[in-house]
């Protein structure tokens, strides 16, 4: 299966009139009270449905034989949000399945897009279950948030266009759930530039994985369980990870919190607690670069109601 850089730029170019060209910005690093020369943010929350995955959704749908009953699909909440926005651009008719950790932006915007949707489990895996076992003996098709070559591929067209807009960058720090995005974007990237994964120290679904040496389950909390804590890694990915991911770092709930509130307070950006989760890797210094290192960070998604973030 070719997950590599010729298939990436295949895919983005079928999706490429479905799905916007985000921009990337370059910002003062002092700004957010750094010592470094100027960070390069990938605006990916600008993306339509909020967030990256609508590159994933489009991929399934253009590159895979849609039956007459439409998609079906499991999510916390963006990739759901996703394929409903898709599904609906392209005449689709979609079930989307979420947990009751969705945050109420999502399911609103899955619902203002027309799918259908049910509410039912706790967590992502809990409506991934049922989104299977609904699916059973149905002709839908089933589009998976992050362990199809679709999803991988699709978000891979986010570092295809990155290293178009910031040729320079030295390292690039990503947010880790499913592992769709990391997996993308290092599959674009592989060993020509640092990829650094930033997960929530509640859910480490990378970081246990690389531990065992694959894809285990791990605990599947904390502020961005609707978007990254997915509960293991795909399979898929993974060998990505093992190849291209240079390391993979934790961050704290507060830490993801802060960089919330210095993307409002700074940027006037409103992210979501996943989309910035990379951030908050650099502002809690768990990620410290060399002196002259140029360091892009994936701003992945913004689908939240959250303003004040909790003051």
């Amino acid at each position: 299966m070719d997950l590599g850089r010729e298939a990436i730029a295949g895919v983005e170019r079928l999706i490429r009139p479905h799905v916007r060209r985000t921009p990337a910005i370059d910002v003062r690093a002092r700004d957010f009270d750094l010592a470094l020369p100027d960070l390069n943010f990938k605006l990916e929350l600008l993306q339509h449905s909020g967030s990256f995955k609508a590159r994933g959704a489009f991929a399934n749908l253009l590159t895979r034989q849609v039956p007459a009953a439409g998609v079906v699909a499991a999510s916390g909440g963006n990739h759901g949000v996703a394929v409903a926005y898709a599904a609906g651009k392209l005449g689709v008719r979609a079930r989307i399945f979420v947990p009751t950790v969705a945050s109420p932006a999502k399911i609103a915007l899955i619902r203002s897009y027309g799918a259908d949707l049910v509410v039912q489990g706790e967590l992502y895996a809990d409506a991934l279950a049922a989104a299977e076992h609904w699916a059973a003996g149905r002709d839908a098709m089933q589009i998976h948030a992050f362990d199809q070559p679709g999803a991988i591929l699709g978000q891979g067209s986010v570092g295809l266009e990155w290293e178009a807009q910031a040729p320079d960058l030295d390292t690039v720090l990503v947010a880790v759930g499913g592992g769709g995005l990391i997996g993308g974007v290092a599959a674009w990237y592989g060993k020509k530039l640092r990829v650094v994964g930033v997960e929530p120290l509640e859910a480490p679904t990378l970081t246990r994985a690389l531990e065992a040496g694959r894809p285990v389950d791990a605990p599947a909390g904390g502020i961005a369980a609707d978007s990254l804590a997915p509960r293991r890694v795909g399979e898929l990915m993974f060998p990505l990870a093992q190849k291209y991911v240079e390391r993979v770092l934790l961050v704290e709930d507060q830490a993801i919190r802060d960089a919330q509130r210095a993307l409002w307070e700074r940027l006037r950006i409103v992210a979501e607690p996943g989309g910035a989760a990379a951030l908050a890797a650099l502002l809690s210094k768990k990620y410290q670069p060399a002196a002259n290192e140029r360091v892009g960070v994936l701003v992945c998604g913004g689908n939240t109601t959250a303003v004040d973030f909790g003051k």
